[in-house]
């Protein structure tokens, strides 16, 4: 009788493991199915923009931030939701973020500040007093000077592109390519914010909007110097019926002489930095040097340095 109830738990094991392992097989063809499907049925949008796991991480972080949206639209020190607005579509609106969000992610990223602050000072930690008062003020701060900067870079990265971007176009056009195909085939070899930028210009004039329309969209949503001076030549332009090869040509050259400038004055911007970092790090660190040996040597008496040591 117990051979019998052996044998029969041996086998209801054994039909248990197969049935698992079919299961996971089964699990495994439906997932390799689905990709397959979605590869098939799945359009290739040129201008869609790239998304790296850092981004869909904090992206999925940052939605937390939208449970404190009312508080941060009332606390908007130094944050109006107009001035926020601007910030966002400067900076190409980074991780899905809206006014509503952001204004909420300061105030979440301000009480994060907090309790670290109050663990520290629980735990006793070294100017903790400081700390639980000055991290949230860091975290609501912080944020707005991230978004500023985040900007501001963006901004920069459209006006150091915009040259070969104009050459490429120039020569496209010359050839009888059509401003809108030339865009086509132009703007996804290159990389954001000139595809975004562009794409989503091309994806406008797609669904209706008026040319005139999208340029000033363009231009509301740009403060680079530079890229406004294009699309305002492009309306001037099309106004005046000036052949846009023609424009294209004329701002490329004038945006050679300007990005010069632009390495130009990075460059004097940085010598002072140099200057700044000789005369207190590498200098003082020299001279420390210098004289640490010469003590050495008047005390040796010129013994080897490693008998002194003994």
């Amino acid at each position: 009788m117990d051979g019998l109830i052996v044998i029969f738990i041996i086998l209801s094991l054994l039909f248990l493991g197969l049935s698992l392992r079919s299961i996971y097989q089964y699990t495994i063809y439906k997932q390799e199915l689905r990709k397959d499907l979605k590869k098939q049925t799945e359009i290739y949008n040129p201008f869609e923009k790239k998304v790296s796991r850092k981004e869909r991480i904090l992206t999925k972080l940052f939605q937390y931030a939208d449970d404190f949206s009312h508080i941060g639209q009332r606390i908007n020190f130094s944050s109006e939701d107009h001035d926020v607005k601007k910030w966002l579509m400067h900076a190409g609106h980074p991780y899905n973020l809206t006014v509503e969000r952001f204004q909420g992610l300061k105030i979440f990223l301000a009480i994060i500040g907090l309790m670290i602050g109050g663990i520290g000072l629980i735990i006793q930690l070294p100017f903790s007093e400081i700390a639980v008062i000055l991290y949230p003020v860091i975290g609501y701060v912080g944020n707005i000077y991230w978004i500023k900067n985040k900007a501001k870079k963006r901004q920069e990265e459209l006006s150091y592109q915009l040259p070969d971007f104009l050459d490429t176009m120039s020569v496209t056009l010359q050839a009888g390519v059509g401003l809108d195909q030339a865009l086509r085939d132009i703007v996804p070899f290159f990389d954001d914010p000139v595809k975004e930028e562009f794409g989503r210009f091309l994806q406008e004039i797609n669904v209706g909007l008026p040319r005139k329309e999208a340029y000033q969209t363009l231009l509301t949503r740009n403060e680079s110097k530079e890229f406004q001076l294009l699309i305002k030549s492009l309306i001037q332009g099309e106004r005046l019926g000036i052949p846009i090869s023609n424009t294209f040509q004329q701002q490329a050259e004038e945006m050679r002489k300007l990005k010069k400038e632009m390495v130009k004055e990075k460059a004097a911007k940085a010598s002072p930095k140099v200057t700044l970092i000789t005369t207190f790090i590498v200098l003082p660190s020299s001279l420390i040097l210098i004289g640490g040996l010469m003590v050495i040597n008047m005390f040796s008496q010129n013994q080897n340095i490693f008998q002194l040591l003994k």
